[in-house]
């Protein structure tokens, strides 16, 4: 019987990991803003569609927002006007996340049809989804500080 050795792991430079995160020869750029706070980042989706060929990417962005430290994410949706189930999967993503470590919040009017699949899928019942960025943003600084105080009663 021939066994072979696992290979080596290969350490990739911080640029090298960015580098794989955000280039894709096949797939378009993703339109969106990123605002970061000390306490927050907002990621505004500036696309109509968030499905297969966006999620990959976001998703992406998701985990290097993580690793990278943000603390709390907020999705800005107000824009979407359709999301898959690939869509959902990022958000689900995100979700994970940030779940143990802070928060993520989905923020904006959504569009009928995007709120009409998260009722459906029962996402509403997990997902904390606020209607405005800036009662997002004031969520999360709740949240924060709630963290904070529980921290220092231990």
């Amino acid at each position: 019987m021939v066994t072979f050795a696992p290979a080596p792991p290969r350490m990739l430079t911080e640029n090298q990991v960015y580098s794989l995160l955000n280039y894709s020869e096949n797939q378009p750029a993703m339109k969106y803003r990123i605002e970061k706070q000390d306490t927050h980042a907002v990621l505004s989706l500036d696309e109509e569609n968030l499905n297969s060929t966006i999620a990959p990417g976001l998703k992406s962005d998701f985990i290097f927002l993580n690793q990278e430290g943000t603390r709390n994410l907020i999705l800005d949706l107000s824009n979407v006007k359709f999301v898959d189930s690939s869509g959902l999967s990022a958000i689900l993503t995100a979700h994970r996340l940030w779940k143990d470590t802070g928060s993520f919040v989905i923020a904006g009017h959504l569009q009928p049809m995007v709120s009409k699949l998260i009722e459906i899928s029962r996402l509403d019942s997990i997902l904390t989804i606020i209607p405005t960025v800036s009662e997002a943003v004031d969520y999360v600084k709740m949240e924060e500080l709630e963290r904070e105080l529980k921290g220092g009663a231990e």
